[in-house]
């Protein structure tokens, strides 16, 4: 059986909204776990109250996104779930989402699948998956290539976010669960991906299966927001900076190839340090 596992600290009207769109699927063969990390706006009173069917973890309110989605995997795993999608709260997912991840999982079971993400207000596409050369640094975004017409079923990456992940319970059998002790935010969900990738579980971008998001939403765009000294080493050394330099080193230490490492660090640590202000 399918488990979703959705973190959540504070925010409530993106939780109801995601909860609410999720009662409206077509297909109503899965369970729902919210872990709560500490959330101070009324927000367990609410799912109690609002959402009765869902499943709720309390966290200690210093989980961060890693340690509270592995929370809730241990939780389905131990219910029995064959299947696990992890979700953030600020997504909406339309009535077939979960049919449309649903069917291409029966096709491809070990693999881990992702959605076509969908800017919610105003319906265009903004992430579509991407494969990456670690010897150069950049991604070859395939919104970039595909044209209209190929803009369906499943396409191969190089790895997924965590925004609509779709993993088989045997990928967490073969690799553990995500790395919260090196990667207690950022990167689990890459790292987490391209590692089983590498030992054989396929992973693919969903273009049958859209998501809409809420990409100002995010933290990392919140804390470019406004450039400053301060949010410059937040970004490098914090735990929700999103150019924190150690998960990038850890990072770049696990899935690498080694021949390519010496120039992937170093690209990295450029772009890490002088990016914050040119994007």
């Amino acid at each position: 059986m399918l488990h979703l596992v959705i973190p959540v600290f504070n925010r409530l009207a993106y939780t109801r909204m995601c909860l609410q769109a999720l009662q409206q699927q077509t297909r109503t063969d899965f369970a729902v776990i919210v872990v709560d990390d500490g959330s101070t706006d009324g927000t367990a009173a609410a799912l109690a109250r609002e959402f009765p069917r869902a499943s709720v973890l309390p966290g200690s309110g210093q989980l961060f996104w890693t340690a509270a989605v592995n929370l809730g995997i241990r939780h389905a795993l131990a219910q029995g779930a064959t299947r696990l999608l992890t979700l953030n709260n600020d997504v909406l997912p339309p009535p077939d989402f979960i049919a449309q991840m649903l069917c291409w999982a029966d096709r491809q079971p070990r693999a881990l699948i992702g959605p076509l993400e969908l800017d919610a207000t105003t319906g265009q596409p903004v992430f579509g998956g991407e494969t990456f050369s670690f010897l150069t640094h950049r991604p070859r975004r395939l919104l970039d290539h595909l044209p209209p017409a190929d803009r369906c079923g499943l396409h191969p990456v190089t790895y997924l976010p965590g925004r609509g992940m779709l993993i088989p319970a045997a990928a967490f059998r073969a690799l553990g669960l995500f790395d919260e002790r090196h990667l207690p935010h950022y990167l689990a969900d890459y790292d987490f991906s391209s590692r089983a990738r590498r030992h054989g579980f396929p992973v693919f971008l969903n273009y049958d299966a859209p998501l809409g998001t809420y990409p100002a939403a995010s933290g990392q765009h919140t804390t470019r927001r406004t450039r400053s000294l301060r949010g410059y080493v937040q970004h490098l050394f914090s735990i929700r900076g999103g150019g924190n330099l150690f998960d990038f080193t850890h990072f770049a230490l696990r899935n690498a190839p080694p021949l390519y490492l010496p120039f992937f660090l170093m690209n990295g640590y450029l772009r890490r340090l002088g990016g914050y202000f040119l994007h």
